[in-house]
C-alpha cells in the first residue's frame, strides 16, 4: 500500500481538514487547523506530498520523523499543525484499513469515557448563569470562562470581585469551573490573582503567564493550590520539557492539531505522567481533532479532562458536528464523551459536504483585543 494522494479542505468557520488516500482506496481524516492561518498550514503540505506520495502510509512513525526531522527546520505552529493534521489521517487511515480504532493500535483503552467542558462568554453573572444553564442542558458538568476583558499590570477589589461574582454563578448553576487568562495578566497582578482566587475551588488557571514567562510561573505556581494549566502554544514534547521539569504547571493543554497529532501528543502525555501531571488536551477546534484527543483519552492515564466546543455560538454559526454524520459520536452524556468505539478516529465525515464548503474557502482571522486604555489585549 502506498501513499497516493494528500488533500486539504478549507472548513468553516476556520478549520483545515486533511484526507489521505492510499492506492488501494483505503482514506484517512485529519485536522491540520491552525486558526487564523490556514494558508501557511496549506502551504506546508506542498513539502509534504513532495515527501510522501509513494510512501507507505502504516509507517506513521517513520512519516513522523521524517516530516519532522527531514526539512531541516522544525517546529512551529505552522510546520507542527501541518504535520498534525497528517499524522492523525494516517492514524485514521490505519485504523479503516484494518477494522480497529486507534486506541486499540495504541495499546487498548484504559477507560470508557472523559469528562468534558465547553466554554461560555458573557459580561455580566446573570449572563454567565444562562449560559451554564444551556451547557447543562448540552449534557455538560463543567465550563471554562474568560476571567475578565479588563486584566493588565495592576488589579483593584473591583476587578477581582466581578471575576469572583461571574465564577459563582456558574457554579450556582452546579457546574465545575475553570479560569482562562489568555496570557493576559502580567506577573504583579496574577500574584494578586492566586491569593483572591484560592477559596473557589476552581478547575484551573489556564495560562496565567504567557508560557514563554517561565520563572514568572514558577513563582505563581508556588503561591496557591489552585492548578495551572497551560500548553495550547507549545508545539512538541521539547516546548513542553522545561515546564514538566520546572514543576510550574499542574495541567498541560496540548493541541492534537498544533502539536504533532496523536503520535506526538501521546508522548507528550507520558513524558507529564512520570511528573504527575495531568492532561485536558486543548480542542476548541473541529470534529476530527476532538476525535483524535479522544483517542488520546482512551490510550493516556493522566487526561484529566476534553475540551471540546459544541454549538454554533463560539463556532461563529457553524456546529461542531456540521460535517459529520454519526454526531452521537461527539456528544457529551452526563458530563462525559464515550471513547469512538469505531475504525481509525472512530467519527464519520460528511466528504460531499466537506468539498462542498472548500469551494467558498474561508479567510477567518482572530480577532484583536484592546483593554480600555486602546492598547493591545491577548486573544
Amino acid at each position: 500500500m502506498k501513499i497516493a494522494r494528500i488533500e486539504t479542505f478549507y472548513v468553516p468557520p476556520r478549520w483545515l481538514f486533511v484526507r489521505v488516500e492510499a492506492d488501494e482506496g483505503a482514506i484517512g481524516w485529519g485536522e491540520a487547523s491552525l486558526e487564523g492561518h490556514a494558508e501557511a498550514v496549506d502551504g506546508a503540505f506542498a513539502a509534504l506530498r513532495d515527501r510522501f506520495i509513494g510512501h507507505d502510509p502504516f509507517r506513521i512513525e517513520d512519516i513522523w520523523q521524517i516530516a519532522y526531522r527531514g526539512g531541516f527546520y522544525r517546529g512551529g505552529a505552522v510546520l507542527m499543525s501541518a504535520l498534525s493534521g497528517l499524522d492523525q489521517a494516517l492514524w485514521d487511515l490505519k485504523g479503516r484499513a484494518l477494522g480497529l480504532p486507534a486506541w486499540q493500535l495504541m495499546g487498548g483503552k484504559v477507560r470508557d469515557r472523559i469528562r468534558a467542558y465547553a466554554w461560555i462568554g458573557g459580561d455580566r453573572p446573570h449572563e454567565i448563569a444562562d449560559a451554564a444553564r444551556f451547557r447543562r442542558s448540552q449534557g455538560f458538568s463543567a465550563v471554562k470562562m474568560n476571567a475578565t476583558a479588563e486584566l493588565d499590570w495592576i488589579g483593584t477589589p473591583k476587578v477581582f470581585d466581578e471575576v469572583i461574582e461571574r465564577v459563582k454563578a456558574a457554579q450556582a448553576e452546579g457546574m465545575d469551573v475553570g479560569l482562562d487568562f489568555h496570557g493576559r495578566v502580567h506577573r504583579p497582578m496574577a500574584k494578586q490573582l492566586a491569593n483572591v482566587l484560592e477559596p473557589l475551588g476552581l478547575l484551573f488557571i489556564e495560562e496565567p503567564l504567557l508560557s514563554e514567562n517561565h520563572e514568572g510561573l514558577a513563582q505563581i505556581a508556588g503561591l496557591g493550590a489552585t492548578p495551572i494549566a497551560l500548553g495550547e502554544r507549545l508545539y512538541s514534547r521539547w516546548d513542553f520539557k522545561p515546564f514538566l521539569e520546572g514543576g510550574a504547571v499542574d495541567i498541560i493543554q496540548p493541541d492534537l492539531s498544533h502539536a504533532g497529532g496523536l503520535s506526538e501528543c501521546r508522548r507528550i502525555a507520558a513524558m507529564a505522567e512520570a511528573y504527575d501531571i495531568a492532561v485536558a488536551p486543548h480542542c476548541p477546534l473541529g470534529p476530527l481533532a476532538l476525535a483524535a484527543c479522544l483517542q488520546l483519552a482512551a490510550t493516556a492515564p493522566n487526561v484529566a479532562i476534553q475540551e471540546m466546543s459544541l454549538g454554533i455560538h463560539y463556532n461563529v454559526g457553524h456546529d461542531l458536528l456540521e460535517f459529520v454524520t454519526d454526531k452521537e459520536v461527539l456528544t457529551p452524556v452526563d458530563g462525559y464523551l464515550p471513547i469512538p468505539e469505531g475504525p481509525g478516529l472512530g467519527v464519520t465525515i460528511d466528504e460531499a459536504a466537506v468539498r462542498a464548503a472548500d469551494k467558498d474557502r474561508h479567510r477567518w482571522r482572530n480577532p484583536v483585543w484592546r483593554l480600555k486604555d486602546g492598547s493591545f489585549a491577548e486573544w
